[in-house]
């Protein structure tokens, strides 16, 4: 009774959002978690949590004009979803990108209303962005674009009410320009209103590493739980971004060996260890592709065919982009001994491959709580902002570490608790989904 009910519930979603395909996807991942929990908990389904849960509290969506350098007048469109304030105020980055549409930040901020609570941090979930792409405009393009864009959101943002953040588009830069045209209109400096903020007007150290830095910490303890450790291990890791990047850095830190990393033009295979120097370089500095990193690297060879996943290696980190990792790669990722996967990006693996992972034992981690450092770290950042304190670098990674020590435990023990034994995905799914219905209830229909 309690699966046709979810799916009938999911029939209806489905129905009420027509053509978001990505919000589509994260509901039923988490409804195929639920059935345990509802039946523990009859309460849910009496008080409507799970079709509730469904439904953002805000969905804002805002016209953004700007003039271009050409003196031309451009117009985008600006987006903001308030998904779920039952644990704090609603908590998630802006993305910037022309596939940015309603159902991309739905799909993100109902994520995030779970990563956020699997945190154990007084955060909602939200999500944010515009279809506006930064790549290719000038300076003062882009300030324009954000001075507009804060234009409107900043009747619907506050430190106590929805804190925005960072995500693909949006940098330091883009906050900084954000943040200045927030304080220009409201004659406030209240820093805690935006995260990923520069160090020196409000920032938090680690924010720029931590979500790269908290997957490594809990691939980490995905191997102590499993008996053994990142030393030695071959890793490959999607993508050469933010998140890619800091990755890697730890994970060589803690004794593993990156031998793959990616972007949208292919990837490359380094033997020896992909050189983090050389590869900020290439894509920090001058913004180069992968290929420019083969071009410079003795002994890295640049990959031909197939892609990535085709790569043999004892943990997979996909850290690029939504559903990049499909069944077929999966099946190719097993085949070749790989014996765990954790996700950096948001929902990066599709729900076919999550099954063939599943099959054949291995153990995943899924982004709602492996990638869930960055948003722990912005909440630690609040947390500085709120006590106009500065903490060191050390200090809030011993923080960051605890925390994804945290979630890792919080999952496997919830998953223990369901007689779910090791599954991850519906550890975290159940937890997060508990923690954020027992306040739903305790708040009433609101």
């Amino acid at each position: 009774m309690v699966e046709a009910m979810l799916q009938d519930l999911f029939d209806d979603v489905v129905e009420r959002n027509p053509g978001e395909g990505e919000f589509h996807q994260a509901v039923r991942e988490v409804f195929d978690s639920l059935g345990p929990a509802v039946r523990k908990h009859p309460e849910y389904a009496e008080a409507s949590i799970v079709r509730r849960m469904c439904e953002p509290e805000r969905q804002l969506m805002f016209r953004v004009p700007w003039v271009d350098d050409a003196g031309e007048v451009r117009i985008n469109r600006g987006f903001r979803v308030e998904f779920n304030s039952a644990l704090g105020p609603f908590k998630g980055g802006l993305r910037f990108h022309p596939s940015v549409y309603l159902g991309t930040v739905k799909f993100l901020g109902f994520e995030q209303t779970f990563k956020n609570a699997l945190t154990g941090l007084p955060i909602g979930g939200g999500k944010g962005g515009s279809d506006f792409d930064p790549k290719g405009c000038s300076e003062g393009e882009v300030m324009r674009f954000c001075q507009s864009f804060m234009t409107e959101l900043y009747r619907h943002i506050g430190e106590h009410t929805d804190v925005p953040a960072g995500d693909t588009g949006v940098g330091r830069r883009e906050i900084g320009y954000l943040f200045g045209q927030y304080k220009r209109i409201t004659n406030r400096y209240e820093s805690g209103v935006l995260t990923g903020k520069g160090l020196g007007w409000g920032g938090s150290q680690v924010r720029t590493e931590a979500t790269g830095y908290g997957l490594a910490f809990f691939v980490q303890e995905m191997l102590g739980a499993a008996g053994t450790s990142l030393d030695g291990r071959r890793v490959v890791v999607s993508g050469s971004g933010n998140v890619s990047i800091h990755t890697i850095e730890k994970v060589h830190q803690l004794g593993g060996t990156v031998v793959a990393c990616s972007d949208s033009s292919g990837f490359v295979v380094d033997e020896q260890g992909i050189d983090l120097d050389l590869l900020r370089q290439v894509k920090e500095v001058e913004r180069g592709r992968i290929a420019d990193y083969a071009d410079r690297r003795y002994g890295a060879e640049l990959g031909r065919g197939g892609s990535i996943w085709d790569v043999a290696c004892d943990v997979a980190l996909p850290c690029a982009t939504q559903n990049e990792l499909d069944a077929d790669a999966a099946r190719a990722l097993v085949g070749n001994g790989c014996r765990f996967v954790a996700e950096g990006a948001n929902m990066p693996t599709t729900p076919e491959a999550i099954d063939v992972l599943h099959d054949a034992g291995v153990r995943f981690g899924p982004g709602k709580a492996a990638n869930a450092g960055g948003v722990a770290t912005s909440a630690l950042e609040m947390q500085q902002n709120a006590s106009r304190a500065s903490w060191t670098f050390e200090k809030t990674e011993q923080r960051l570490e605890g925390i994804m020590r945290d979630i890792h435990t919080l999952c496997l023990t919830t998953a223990d608790a369901y007689d779910l034994p090791g599954n991850y995905a519906d550890g975290a799914n159940i937890a997060g989904f508990t923690q954020v219905a027992d306040a739903m209830l305790a708040l009433g229909v609101v």
